[in-house]
């Protein structure tokens, strides 16, 4: 009896975790596509030379995002199937892939701390690139490319450390921004990188956690559906003719 009222509470439970896990898959595969094809991450992408960091991060994120949702929905499928049917084979599957989502999160969330400034650093490379060639020479396509980027981030020019624009500011930006130090780019990219980041990384937390509470939900199903049915066949007789 007790052994069923325990089944129970760890089917609802674990329909309670599967449901969040679905949750969390869908919005970190929402995170992933809008990080790769939002305007301000691909405009960077498609600018920054092939020795600069960025595209690369920015195609092995993508790439990551939707294979780690792709798993946490597959893990939130089969435990749910394995709740409804009580199926150990099921079960295992769900323990299976919540164990692989677990694997795939902790050197997730170990690179983000451990390269925190990294992306930062490789976008802000990115525009000191334009910005200098702009400086240099007045090319129409790095200016373009230069004036696409103060639209996406709302910013013009970087400051000067003697504290006077330069002629960029004074071609490009309007009289309005050219002494605003709100607007300075650089800052402007880090400020919102960090602020995405940091998203990134809490969604990580939570992800990590839910994994861990479904593997341990999903391996005492298991039990519990092995003992349960072992109990069922206990005391059972086959009679047979001499």
């Amino acid at each position: 009896m007790g052994l069923r009222c325990g089944m129970r509470t760890t089917k609802c439970q674990l329909l309670v975790t599967s449901l969040c896990v679905m949750l969390l898959g869908l919005s970190i595969a929402t995170l992933s596509t809008v990080t790769h094809y939002g305007l301000r991450f691909t405009l960077i992408s498609n600018i920054s030379l092939d020795s600069n960091a960025y595209r690369a991060i920015h195609h092995a994120a993508f790439y990551f995002g939707i294979s780690l949702s792709m798993t946490l929905i597959l893990a939130a499928l089969l435990s749910s199937a394995a709740t409804v049917r009580e199926s150990q084979c099921l079960t295992a599957m769900g323990f299976f892939c919540f164990a692989l989502a677990f694997c795939g999160l902790i050197p997730a969330a170990c690179w983000r701390y451990t390269h925190s400034t990294e992306v930062e650093d490789s976008m802000m490379d990115v525009y000191d690139f334009v910005y200098e060639e702009v400086r240099r020479n007045t090319s129409s396509s790095r200016r373009q490319e230069l004036t696409a980027i103060h639209e996406a981030f709302l910013c013009c020019g970087k400051h000067s450390p003697f504290g006077d624009p330069s002629n960029v500011e004074n071609k490009m930006c309007p009289p309005s921004q050219v002494h605003n130090e709100g607007q300075d780019c650089l800052r402007e990219i880090q400020d919102f990188l960090k602020k995405h980041m940091d998203f990134v990384f809490s969604l990580l937390g939570i992800a990590i956690g839910f994994t861990v509470y479904g593997m341990i939900l999903t391996s005492f199903l298991w039990f519990s559906i092995h003992f349960s049915s072992n109990l069922y066949r206990k005391g059972k007789y086959i009679l047979r003719e001499r």
